[in-house]
């Protein structure tokens, strides 16, 4: 397993909120909602993103944002429009008098906003993952604040097909619906660890490097051995010392450290599994007991692995590993 497939697998929308919104300018929308991960699209008219720590974006029909949270940001059809609605936790939408207009704004299945649609309309698509275990941490530590795939680079098959979706009420609609956010937010990923210069994080770029890229695959691809850095400089070709002073300077932590880190990310991914149990999730990824398990998961997430399976409240203080909030927009090709 590569590291971009490895980092690809995390996203996993499961029963994530969807909505087609139709606003008639001047309009101001105000995201206080502390969700994980957003995907925002237009399908008519313009929008500005302004995210509280970062730079205004303009998108239009067809570009492709990604918002990391769980800090507010503003999306309005001007950056001067005053905010109109505060759209909360659990997607309560209200008026800045306090009124709750999440019911009486609602214009049928999965979409809501002005009623009174005409050709200057704005339509926008949102996708917004409800927990972070459904992206991952490792995804979530490495994403800038504002992500934006040009029109240019997007896939409008896969828009056009979502705008039809978001609007129907069929079995398994939830199911559908989620598996095209999650192709919808992974080609806005591959656009982004591919362009250069877009500040993809060092353990994506490592790949290609000679000595650092064999010693990453081999880890992915078997992470319950139980690796030192000796057999994995063995198996690359080099000496410990070489391997551990060019991975440490090229990934940005030592072999060891990135292996927990790996393995960690997977038993997140695993402990969601209907049938799973600490102990074998621990087997599967290199840990000889529920216990050894849970104790570095803690160490590291701040919660037990139990409380993970079950969905207790996660801890808020940050990542250390998170980078500076910024926003990046995507050359188009």
């Amino acid at each position: 397993m590569d590291t971009l497939t490895g980092l690809l697998e995390g996203p996993k929308a499961r029963g994530a909120f969807l909505l087609k919104s139709v606003f008639n300018p001047p309009w101001s929308l105000r995201v206080e909602d502390r969700a994980p991960l957003s995907i925002v699209t237009m399908v008519h008219g313009e929008a500005w993103l302004l995210p509280d720590d970062g730079t205004p974006v303009r998108i239009g029909p067809g570009d492709v944002a990604v918002v990391r949270g769980p800090d507010p940001y503003t999306v309005a059809d001007s950056p001067d429009t005053p905010v109109q609605i505060t759209v909360g936790p659990e997607q309560r939408c209200s008026t800045q008098d306090g009124e709750d207009v999440t019911e009486t704004m609602s214009l049928g299945v999965r979409t809501w906003g002005d009623p009174l649609q005409d050709a200057g309309s704005a339509v926008m698509l949102s996708g917004t993952y409800q927990a972070p275990s459904e992206i991952g941490r490792r995804l979530l530590s490495a994403l800038p604040t504002l992500l934006v795939r040009p029109a240019e680079t997007a896939d409008h098959t896969l828009i056009t097909l979502l705008t039809a979706e978001i609007g129907k009420d069929e079995p398994g609609q939830e199911i559908v619906l989620d598996r095209l956010l999650d192709l919808l937010l992974i080609g806005v990923l591959r656009a982004w660890l591919a362009a250069p210069g877009s500040g993809a994080p060092m353990w994506y770029r490592a790949q290609s490097d000679p000595v650092v890229g064999p010693a990453l695959r081999l880890l992915h691809e078997n992470p319950a051995h139980g690796w030192t850095v000796e057999e994995l400089a063995l198996k690359v070709g080099v000496s410990r010392a070489s391997l551990a002073r060019r991975f440490t300077d090229v990934v940005g932590e030592p072999p060891v450290a990135y292996l927990t880190g790996w393995r960690l990310t997977l038993a997140a991914d695993l402990l969601r599994e209907p049938d799973a149990t600490v102990a074998t999730v621990a087997r599967r990824v290199g840990y000889s007991s529920a216990f050894a398990l849970s104790t570095a998961f803690k160490r590291v997430r701040g919660i037990s692995p139990q409380d993970f399976r079950t969905g207790a409240a996660r801890p808020t203080a940050p990542d250390p590993r998170t980078p500076p909030r910024r926003t990046v927009v995507l050359p188009a090709l």
